[in-house]
């Protein structure tokens, strides 16, 4: 079953095009990776699909229902069904990580304190921080910033989960842990997860389906599994960026672009 499907999107801000024409589909229960290097505009196009840029053309269709043709008020109410985790964390620091989690539980559910409190220690031990719902944000490791920063995400029971940049800034056994807890959420929820990623653990670990994005052309040039285009795609760009290899012309390698 298709769960997101993106057809003929461009992306941009006034004139500027970032990215244009791009058509996928996200399966139900995958994992899916926008891929490409620095400046591409992943985030951008992540950003349409979110709600947040409204596309320059093209549309978006979540359950086969058109996102951007919708009202604000369906609009919102299908963006309910999505969690967001930002490459910041974006966790308030003038609530503790409890409140960060209720907050959303407070502002678009009925439910009441003790039964918002409940669901805030559920969610916070299925992200392996069962004891830290009373600490500030400022005081967790940046690890556990991120995981608490998702159980925010879950709260409202997510179809669809969508990742900035999950693991920028953690150290690699960090990052997998975030990897793993990111599968065990689709294999036990059946949880839609969309990532934009360059981190090539991540995407060759968990990513089941992907697209890559050009920053020269505007545009997806290749499409698939990332082991399968690593393996198998021709195209040099994105050979060299799932290989790792030196770029032509570019004498840094892609190590610098972190």
């Amino acid at each position: 079953m298709t769960r997101l499907e993106v057809k003929d999107l461009s992306v941009g801000f006034g004139d500027v095009i970032v990215q244009r024409q791009i058509s996928f589909k996200v399966a139900a229960g995958s994992i899916f990776a926008i891929m490409g290097g620095s400046g591409c505009g992943k985030s951008t196009v992540l950003k349409a699909m979110i709600g947040l840029l409204r596309p320059s053309l093209g549309s978006i269709h979540v359950d086969e229902e058109d996102y951007w043709a919708a009202s604000d008020e369906r609009r919102a109410e299908i963006g309910r069904g999505f969690g967001i985790l930002f490459q910041s964390g974006a966790l308030w620091n003038s609530m503790t990580v409890a409140e960060n989690i209720a907050f959303p539980l407070k502002m678009l559910t009925p439910l009441d304190d003790d039964a918002i409190a409940a669901l805030v220690r559920v969610k916070l031990l299925l992200v392996g921080l069962g004891s830290v719902g009373e600490s500030m944000p400022a005081d967790l490791s940046g690890g556990m910033r991120k995981r608490a920063a998702l159980a925010r995400a879950l709260a409202l029971d997510p179809d669809i989960l969508f990742f900035d940049e999950p693991s920028a800034g953690l150290d690699p056994v960090t990052a997998r842990r975030l990897d793993d807890l990111i599968q065990e959420l689709r294999d036990g929820f059946g949880t839609t997860v969309v990532m934009v990623s360059h981190e090539l653990p991540s995407l060759l670990g968990i990513c089941d389906d992907g697209i890559f994005l050009d920053a020269e052309t505007k545009t997806a040039i290749a499409h698939g599994a990332p082991r399968v285009l690593r393996d198998e795609c021709t195209h040099p760009a994105v050979h060299a960026f799932m290989n790792r290899e030196r770029m032509p012309g570019d004498p840094g390698g892609l190590h610098g672009h972190h």
